[in-house]
């Protein structure tokens, strides 16, 4: 018999023993309506359905149709879930024109930290530095590394705070008001900030000297500059040295020798030509506008050359006598234990 047939028309059908079924409990045997729904049907287990209503199958399972079923993958989603489901998966997202200001504050906040901590924009106002930057040239210089203690190397091009007055005389441009914004969340220099940038030449503990005729020289050895402007000599209008630069400071120069008045220049201030390494910003590591001009800034090879770390000579000689030391004073307690022991 169909299932769902209704009693007194013909034999109803019989279940399965439901007892076997552990979904279902042992001691029932019939199936209860809802409330106000239709009476319990006969004793053998077979569930009647209202007249009107779904059918129960005759294995007991789970009434058919929408009612406590699969979804009908007809019915839109707001209908199939009467409890707001498909309310809340189908909600809008807000206007964008409402997010807008909390995007800029977030990219302001953004490009504030990584100013402050990590990369900041510099442009070139001179030509000192030719032709390694050009006058125009935007530059991106590295400050993270300063943070963890990190000092300029030779070879490095910088950029360092005036340390005494170096620019004194320099007009300082006029800004407005969108340039100081920019400037502040460091999408441009500013211009209220004098700030150099040269190649640095030695660092603490280094001779640096550089006679008339003749090449640079870091302890004792010539530097082969081939970033100097062309037509340029080393230091022909402005020799100088010996120097013993201190710990803490460092010597610099221009790559465009006959037009910088770099460290040279400085030599009977109170200065004497070094530049603090606490007033260094950071290293200029890449050009980045105008876009035909991007290029990294490496150190130069001269500058890796055999002996001319002061530091690196000696480093040698003082790990061997470190690891020396802890042998020689082993091997003096046993000596000295052996005959207090006879």
């Amino acid at each position: 018999m169909a299932a769902g047939a209704r009693p007194g028309q013909g034999d109803p059908a019989k279940g399965p023993d439901r007892s076997a079924d552990p979904a279902v409990e042992p001691a029932a045997d019939s199936a209860a309506g809802p409330p106000d729904g239709p009476a319990v049907g006969p004793a053998d287990g077979s569930a009647v359905g209202p007249a009107d209503g779904p059918a129960v199958g005759p294995m007991g399972g789970a009434p058919v149709g929408p009612v406590g079923g699969a979804p009908d993958p007809d019915t839109p989603v707001d209908e199939q879930a009467p409890d707001g489901g498909g309310k809340k998966a189908a909600r809008k997202q807000r206007p964008f024109w409402k997010e807008l200001p909390l995007l800029i504050v977030v990219a302001l906040v953004l490009a504030l930290l990584i100013k402050t901590f990590l990369v900041q924009a510099f442009s070139i106002p001179s030509d000192s530095m030719q032709n390694t930057l050009q006058r125009g040239d935007r530059v991106l210089v590295d400050k993270l590394t300063p943070w963890f203690g990190s000092e300029p190397e030779r070879g490095e091009v910088v950029v360092f705070h005036d340390p005494d007055n170096w620019l004194a005389g320099e007009p300082t441009p006029e800004s407005n008001v969108v340039q100081d914004f920019l400037s502040f969340i460091g999408l441009m220099p500013s211009s209220k900030e004098k700030d150099l940038i040269k190649r640095t030449i030695a660092v603490g503990g280094d001779t640096v000297e550089c006679a008339k005729g003749g090449p640079v020289k870091v302890n004792g050895k010539a530097l082969d500059e081939p970033y100097i402007f062309p037509g340029n000599t080393a230091c022909d209008d402005k020799p100088f040295g010996p120097f013993k630069v201190p710990e803490g400071k460092i010597w610099v120069m221009g790559d465009h020798r006959q037009n910088s008045l770099d460290s040279r220049y400085h030599t009977d201030e109170a200065t004497k030509g070094f530049v603090p390494v606490e007033d260094v910003v950071g290293r200029a590591v890449v050009v980045a506008w105008p876009i035909n001009r991007w290029a990294t800034l490496p150190v130069p090879d001269t500058f890796d050359q055999p002996g001319i770390s002061a530091a690196a000579g000696l480093a040698p000689g003082a790990v061997g006598i470190a690891g020396a030391l802890p042998l020689v004073l082993w091997r003096r307690r046993r000596l000295t234990g052996g005959r207090t022991a006879g």
